[in-house]
């Protein structure tokens, strides 16, 4: 979400890549989609096949794009700038946003700020901050996958960890920002063959029946990767069995989401560049619609065409999120600048005295 840094005078500015705008805007559609759907699990088994078979890959795509783009990552002074001002300040001022809202919204005065215990949508925040600023580690090491999965099982059976930080989601979602560090531009290119788009045809069929079978006899909350297995209630042993399956699951199903997106400029690129305030904002009306006792008081919502309608209408919100408009008046919370903060770094300087004299 952060724009290209300024180019050098006469060189023409990086050009976005409409691919993976194209994937983070579908990608933050799915993730609203799916949040409007949680309310109707209760009561519509299919409404709950959709809704783990959409878990299991829209925020790992994210992710993987995530740790994609994150490849170039050092101490460079500016990109720790970037890190700070892209991620940790948002992630400061929604966590006192949302804590607000529930102790307004929900009735609850007493409701605690805590930086150390993300609310709701926040702990992609802290957890990419996290991530980021470990990429330099990740490339030094001679298997990063490998090495991210086991701590992803070992977190999966330690339920000492703890909710700080939410660290279970921050270890357990880490081997998808390893892959998406580890993979390059020909990998993309392989997912987005055409044999690799007609395959995902059927799978996405079979993933679709084999959720629809599990709906009533699989927690959802293991798509969630916010508890040990010993929370759920599960023997330690299923920790790295569920660990490396949905692991595999969800990257399959990533490809072939992924061998969907399409790759030219669409009318909804631009709005890939606006996904993370689609993501944070849209938060508000997820969790007033459940404070507001919507879905208790509408009971028409929960039959097929109220869940069609409630589908189009968070598709349509978090659209409206993510438009340009939106990000120049949210910009002040997501990417503010913040140059009083910093000292000016002497290669910055010798840059701008450069670019100055021409």
């Amino acid at each position: 979400t952060t724009p290209p840094a300024a180019s050098p005078a006469g060189q023409q500015p990086k050009q976005r890549d409409a691919f993976f705008d194209n994937a983070k805007y579908l990608a933050i559609v799915l993730v609203a989609m799916a949040h409007s759907w949680e309310p109707l699990t209760d009561t519509s088994r299919t409404a709950e096949a959709l809704y783990m078979v959409v878990y299991t890959f829209h925020m790992p795509a994210f992710i993987v794009i995530s740790g994609y783009f994150s490849r170039s990552f050092d101490m460079r002074p500016d990109r720790l700038k970037r890190l700070i001002t892209g991620i940790a300040v948002p992630y400061v001022i929604f966590e006192v946003a949302y804590t607000l809202f529930k102790r307004w919204a929900d009735d609850d005065p007493t409701y605690d700020f805590s930086l150390l215990d993300p609310w709701y949508l926040t702990w992609f925040l802290i957890a990419l901050f996290v991530w980021r600023l470990t990429t330099p580690i990740w490339k030094l090491v001679r298997w990063p996958l490998p090495l991210a999965l086991a701590v992803a099982t070992l977190a999966a059976v330690s339920p000492d960890i703890g909710d700080d930080l939410d660290m279970q989601r921050v270890l357990q979602f880490l081997p998808f920002f390893i892959l998406g560090l580890c993979m390059r531009p020909e990998h993309f290119q392989m997912i987005r063959r055409r044999s690799v788009r007609i395959a995902s045809v059927p799978i996405f069929a079979c993933a679709l029946v084999f959720a629809y079978w599990a709906a009533p006899r699989m927690n959802s909350a293991w798509f969630y990767h916010r508890d040990s297995v010993q929370e759920l209630g599960a023997p330690p042993w299923t920790g790295p069995v569920m660990t490396l399956a949905l692991f595999g699951c969800s990257v399959v199903l990533v490809s072939c989401f992924f061998a969907w997106v399409p790759r030219r400029h669409m009318w909804f690129t631009v709005l890939g560049a606006g996904t993370l305030y689609g993501y944070l904002l849209h938060g508000f009306l997820a969790k007033g619609s459940r404070f507001w006792g919507w879905f208790d008081d509408y009971q028409w919502l929960h039959k097929p065409l109220g869940e069609i309608a409630v589908t189009i209408i968070a598709a349509s919100v978090v659209t409206v999120l993510c438009t340009p408009p939106v990000q120049r008046a949210f910009r002040f919370a997501m990417e503010p600048k913040m140059a009083w903060a910093f000292r000016k770094d002497p290669a910055e300087q010798a840059r701008s005295r450069t670019t100055t004299a021409a």
